[in-house]
């Protein structure tokens, strides 16, 4: 493996690791600081709860863990794939780095308590959590990196 490439896994890891490291400790203080259904607001439409779900990122697609549990592993495959395959194309490593992170934070409380701990609160949005901003960040920024490669 070559430098270059040794450095985008490092990063992607790297990253994968803080969002996975920030998403479980902002989970922990919010279990212990808020009981199910409590609301903190914190500026405008933007405030805190503590709700808990089956589903996917946004409580979406509600059901049992064990295809959930499944999606995430081939998910976190595909984008090992998808950095292996071509590692220096630019920002690569931060779209894996965010999408496995996130994945492994929900991954965690899945396997963990059966359901995903969420906690921010932004309208009428579905609660969501740290993890699924990782996921959709990454996610747009795979798709801004594909529709960049594919005008080349």
């Amino acid at each position: 493996m070559s430098r270059p490439q040794q450095r985008a896994w490092a990063l992607a890891a790297a990253l994968c690791a803080a969002v996975l490291v920030f998403d479980q400790a902002i989970k922990a203080v919010i279990e212990n600081e808020l009981v199910p259904g409590e609301e903190v607001e914190l500026l405008g439409p933007l405030g805190l709860t503590l709700a808990h779900n089956e589903g996917i990122a946004f409580g979406l697609a509600g059901g049992s863990s064990l295809p959930l549990i499944a999606f995430a592993v081939l998910a976190l495959a595909f984008v090992g794939f998808l950095l292996a395959r071509n590692p220096a194309v630019p920002r690569m490593w931060v779209a894996v780095g965010l999408v496995a992170g996130g994945a492994l934070g929900n991954l965690a409380d899945r396997l963990r308590a059966g359901e995903v701990t969420d906690y921010v609160e932004l309208g009428s949005w579905p609660p969501f959590n740290l993890a699924d901003v990782a996921i959709t960040l990454g996610v747009a920024l795979f798709a801004l990196i594909l529709l960049r490669e594919e005008s080349r």
